[in-house]
């Protein structure tokens, strides 16, 4: 920890113990007048952090020890290291087989079943599968199986707030994602995952405040892509198209995988009048989804949100849309 003048400035680092080699640094700055408010937010992010780090270690081990049938925990944990990739079709594929060998190797195991469940969701948010109705109706008994055997398992909960707001129980929804964080305040998929239920919500402003904090808990997250979707919608439905484009843009840089990613980016330029970047997102999107051919296609492909937030939608997203090309209907 060094100061120079009110400025904090804390740098860490994670020594492999075994070699000596050096795993991963990072640092957080403040200032000495927030320092004792800085607390809980800096070991909050180092927590997450030391996670993360440790998950992409034991993987990598994994794959230079070349294991064929690695026990249960090391499958759960390789199962989460593809999870916290770039999401993409192939790593859901994989992940998902790796978290069903984990459960036929221990069918006692709550990570295994809560990761099977999160991968079902997953698909069905981004419109990977035809089965959409059995996918979440599974993912709902595995997480109320895992819930039986730990009530406090904040990782169920936040799931099932997914499982939730798939099914349009949006305030039941927001129930699940405050437990998690009331069981475990460092879980930042439960507080982005907060933001978007409150963005469909129509309640913008505590949706920002809950992606924000996400942000400074962890701010070199591997899926930092979804830390910045959902605060450029908020800015999108707020009318604020400037910072809604400069979001939407870096979430795209660092996932350009997504038809809802290209979707957002058409969104925000046309409201912005730039209409050929707007066309040209809307043929990525088009690309990636074909049957998101309208506005109306898409609404039903990410059905959410409550009467105020449909008319935000249309007033700013909607309009932005028309003007890059997608018919309403």
């Amino acid at each position: 920890m060094r100061r120079a003048g009110d400025e904090v400035r804390i740098n860490v680092q994670l020594i492999d113990a075994g070699n000596g080699a050096h795993l991963w640094a990072d640092r957080v700055e403040t200032d000495r007048r927030r320092l004792l408010g800085a607390e809980t937010e800096i070991t909050g992010r180092l927590a997450r952090s030391l996670n993360l780090e440790l998950i992409k270690d034991l993987d990598r081990r994994i794959d230079e020890t070349g294991t064929i049938d690695p026990d249960a925990r090391d499958l759960i944990r390789r199962g989460y290291a593809l999870w916290y990739r770039p999401r993409a079709t192939r790593n859901n594929v994989e992940a998902i087989r790796i978290f069903e060998r984990a459960l036929e190797i221990d069918p006692r195991s709550l990570d295994a079943r809560v990761g099977i469940a999160k991968i079902l969701v997953s698909n069905v948010t981004q419109a990977w599968t035809d089965t959409a109705e059995q996918d979440i109706a599974r993912a709902e008994d595995l997480l109320l199986q895992a819930l039986e055997q730990d009530a406090g398992c904040a990782l169920a909960h936040s799931t099932m707030g997914m499982v939730r707001r798939e099914q349009n129980r949006l305030d039941e929804s927001r129930f699940e994602f405050e437990t998690a964080i009331a069981f475990d305040p460092n879980d930042t998929y439960a507080h982005i995952q907060l933001g978007w239920t409150l963005v469909w919500l129509s309640e913008i402003e505590a949706a920002v405040e809950r992606c924000e904090k996400a942000l400074r808990l962890s701010p070199r997250d591997p899926q930092l892509w979804g830390y910045h979707l959902p605060l450029g919608w908020c800015h999108l439905l707020s009318c604020e198209v400037e910072p809604a484009i400069d979001r939407v843009l870096r979430s795209r840089a660092l996932n350009p995988r997504l038809w809802f990613i290209h979707f957002s980016v058409a969104a925000a330029m046309g409201l912005g009048g730039r209409i050929d970047e707007a066309k040209t997102a809307l043929t990525e999107m088009l690309k990636l989804k074909p049957e998101a051919s309208s506005i109306a296609r898409c609404r039903r492909l990410r059905p959410w949100g409550n009467a105020q937030y449909w008319a935000l939608f249309d007033e700013t997203a909607a309009t932005g849309l028309r003007r890059a090309g997608l018919p309403d209907g």
